[in-house]
């Protein structure tokens, strides 16, 4: 089975952190986004993985090769755009592969969950499409899903598992009828890839999905348990690592010991907390002597000097921060350097600065 990773997006939300990496690249415990999905794609006995890129393709051409040689090796390779297709036309490149039953998955989402459960429940539905739901508290920034207990069913808003029978993108909270989400997973049969227009740039959830509802062909769904973050801000960064922690023992894949990671060092009176762990201090990165780090993501290869205050806050690779700064939601690109006694709030500051 042939297992598809979308990852040409730009990630203009996490600038500046994409300003030098592609929004699949950037790293939730040390791991590039990209890699959970894959992982779970394995973990269903996917053998076959095809990369589709956009921005920066480059660095994930690389990174997606390493996938060949890891331990438990798979097939895998990248199919690189020319211009950008949308997420259904740069799936539609592939069409000569996937002439069975294949999954579609983000890679820019943090997504660690069964999807041998959604094939399951893909096969015994008789489904064209499949995808996997996640449940949120609040959906009108999300595109949320209807769904029925038969195919051309009544929407019932409480069902979490049935077949899918309306969309809506962004709901104001009068208008919304459910508060399952698209996670971006999707099971789908090489019959409704034959839909999309070849050669135009085509989306799934915008203009393919709401075509199969017409023509009146099964489309399931099913809401999801495991983890699923669209880290599309730099505050799911940190929540996402909030929760990997959390659920450390649950997760098919390992994380590092505590909260810091191989060859970094913390000073023994630096203060690292947060909620649930939160801070994560990534390789080869020094936190110097009376720091205070609560809920912040450091990347590898950055020094934090002595005395420093940082709150919600993200470095990229390579950042150093000078004594006795303060840093309250802040993002910082790769390789910024901060001079003593900054002081930042509310910003982000790239690289270039």
């Amino acid at each position: 089975m042939f297992g598809v990773i979308m990852a040409g997006g730009q990630g203009s939300r996490l600038r500046p952190l994409t300003l030098t990496r592609p929004k699949p690249m950037v790293e939730v415990l040390g791991r590039p986004v990209i890699d959970f999905v894959k992982d779970a794609m394995q973990d269903a006995s996917i053998k076959t993985i095809v990369v589709t890129t956009g921005y920066r393709g480059e660095q994930l051409e690389q990174h997606v090769e390493s996938w060949n040689t890891q331990a438990t090796p798979v097939e895998a390779w990248v199919n690189q755009e020319s211009t950008p297709m949308g997420t259904a036309g740069s799936v539609r490149l592939l069409a000569e592969h996937l002439t069975e039953t294949f999954v579609v998955g983000s890679g820019d989402s943090v997504a660690s969950f069964d999807i041998s459960a959604l094939l399951d429940a893909h096969r015994e539905s008789g489904a064209k499409v499949t995808m996997a739901l996640w449940e949120v508290e609040d959906p009108t920034e999300f595109g949320i899903v209807g769904l029925a207990p038969s195919h051309n069913g009544e929407l019932d808003g409480l069902l979490r598992e049935g077949y899918i029978c309306r969309f809506k993108e962004k709901p104001t909270a009068e208008e919304a009828f459910s508060n399952v989400i698209n996670a971006g997973l999707y099971i789908i049969e090489p019959e409704v890839l034959a839909l999309v227009p070849e050669g135009e740039k085509f989306d799934f959830s915008k203009q393919l999905f709401p075509m199969v509802l017409e023509k009146g062909w099964p489309m399931y769904a099913k809401t999801i348990d495991g983890v699923w973050f669209d880290v599309g801000h730099p505050s799911e960064l940190i929540r996402a690592q909030h929760t990997l922690i959390e659920q450390r023992e649950n997760l098919p894949f390992p994380l590092p010991k505590g909260v810091f990671q191989d060859n970094s060092f913390v000073a023994e009176d630096a203060q690292v907390m947060g909620s649930l762990e939160g801070t994560v201090v990534s390789s080869r990165s020094v936190i110097g002597s009376g720091s205070q780090l609560t809920d912040v993501l450091v990347m590898p290869d950055c020094t934090i000097e002595t005395e420093c205050v940082l709150e919600n806050t993200v470095l990229g690779k390579g950042v150093s921060v000078g004594s006795g700064s303060n840093l309250k939601n802040v993002i910082i690109g790769d390789g910024m350097i901060l001079e003593k006694n900054s002081i930042f709030e509310n910003c982000r500051i790239p690289a270039n600065q």
